[in-house]
């Protein structure tokens, strides 16, 4: 059986056996990590991937490419020349399974590219980012002018909800610099 596995921006086809050469995961030689984007699992096509398939495979060693040498000389007099090299660092990858279904229940560590944070998606560039309110807490950011260094300052401080807020004397209150107007909406907010 055979798979079609995209990581790197590039795209594998592999059996189980296959040593590859893929571009720098985070992961230590020896350890197991799966591959989800599955492309294609024998004759079953995915848009855009197969569901519940993945490729697991074990980590033999991170390595570096061979070098590439990029020259540049401009003609003529007075001109400049420049040789830069470089080396792709890689990771050695053996195939050990090829899972049809049920990938994401297997527990094995996803395969993420060493410059990714997480394999949870990227946030578009213009949402904002959310933050999670205290727990059996108001959300402090829906206040004009509280940002998420000020409500977490106000939940050191112990104020998570908007009652708590609407009840502070913002000239008495002293571990945060609170504005009357953030009290005045904190009264609208807490009916």
């Amino acid at each position: 059986m055979f798979a079609v596995l995209k990581t790197g921006g590039k795209q594998y086809k592999v059996q189980a056996g296959d040593v590859l050469r893929v571009e720098k995961l985070a992961a230590d030689a020896g350890e197991k990590v799966q591959f989800n984007e599955i492309l294609m699992v024998g004759s079953t096509i995915g848009a855009p991937f197969v569901a519940g398939a993945g490729v697991q495979a074990e980590v033999i060693d991170q390595i570096k490419g061979e070098k590439l040498i990029h020259y540049v000389k401009r003609r003529r007099k007075h001109s400049s020349q420049r040789t830069k090299g470089h080396r792709q660092q890689l990771t050695l990858l053996r195939i050990t399974d090829i899972l049809e279904a049920g990938a994401d229940k297997t527990g094995v560590k996803a395969a993420i590219g060493a410059g990714s944070v997480s394999a949870a998606p990227a946030a578009p560039k213009g949402a904002a980012k959310a933050e999670a309110p205290a727990a059996g807490g108001d959300d402090l950011t829906a206040i004009n002018g509280v940002g998420p260094a000020a409500a977490k300052k106000l939940v050191e401080a112990g104020i998570t909800t908007f009652a708590q807020l609407a009840a502070v004397d913002a000239d008495a209150f002293d571990a945060v610099k609170v504005k009357p107007e953030w009290v005045e909406q904190a009264k609208e907010l807490a009916k």
